[in-house]
């Protein structure tokens, strides 16, 4: 993928694992468009990058919204990759202590945001590069990265609605790669293990003292630029599509979680 002269949109481009993405795809020379919607932390983030980043407040369940995002991408040239890391709630237990059900509300926000949000993503970026010129070496018109968990394949107690959605990422990814082929789009997912981002809502020595004991090797958390590694592994090699990678040091999920 020629990634001088394109643009790309990450998704949740102000967290941990996009704001990384990011600057690894500014630094191979694309237009970047961080679309999330913590607006403090991507308008610092673009200031910071200067003309090759750009942020734009983005809801992933609004059509409307994606399409502003997606729009600026191509106003800067044409889009060809897109990386989606956004984040959002965790659920709960199917039954709590005192047998009371999860909200269905609750699962299906979970749900909603991370797996009708990832394919809105998917499904409009897809359309925007369905129209770019096909690379002359490779044919293909983009690529979409995804981003799915460990917790998709082995969901620890309280993950139910998270190990849904992120279980639908996955599931969704080959049959995505084979509607898109036609078009030359590649699709791939990461599914990382135990990263350190401020997701977890604590410290970051803190949730290294907590999770970073349980990986078997390297013995810690990932870190955010690793992912972004595997993204650009995933976008600069034609060859792959279709797949989802485990980035995950070896962890494998327990029924229990160390919080659970």
């Amino acid at each position: 993928m020629q990634l001088v002269g394109s643009s790309a949109l990450v998704v949740g481009g102000a967290g941990g694992l996009g704001a990384a993405t990011v600057r690894r795809l500014v630094a191979a020379g694309a237009m970047v468009v961080i679309a999330d919607l913590a607006e403090d932390a991507g308008s610092a983030l673009a200031a910071e990058l200067g003309d090759h980043a750009v942020f734009v407040k983005t809801d992933v369940l609004s059509e409307d919204s994606l399409g502003e995002a997606i729009l600026a991408a191509t106003d800067m040239a044409p889009l060809r990759v897109s990386v989606d890391t956004h984040g959002g709630p965790g659920g709960g237990r199917t039954l709590d202590r005192e047998g009371n059900p999860l909200a269905f509300d609750t699962f299906m926000q979970v749900v909603q945001i991370f797996l009708h949000g990832t394919f809105n993503v998917l499904r409009l970026t897809a359309s925007a590069m369905s129209r770019n010129d096909p690379d002359p070496e490779t044919g293909e018109r983009g690529v979409i990265v995804n981003t799915a968990s460990i917790a998709g394949y082995e969901g620890t107690i309280g993950q139910v609605a998270y190990g849904a959605a992120k279980g639908g990422i996955i599931g969704m990814t080959l049959p995505a790669a084979r509607d898109l082929s036609v078009v030359g789009i590649r699709v791939g997912t990461i599914a990382p293990g135990v990263f350190a981002t401020p997701a977890y809502g604590q410290s970051l020595d803190a949730i290294e003292a907590e999770w970073g004991p349980m990986v078997p090797f390297p013995k810690r958390m990932g870190q955010p630029n690793e992912y972004a590694r595997m993204a650009m592994a995933i976008i600069e090699n034609p060859y792959f599509n279709g797949e989802t990678i485990r980035l995950d040091a070896g962890i494998r999920f327990q029924t229990k979680g160390s919080r659970s």
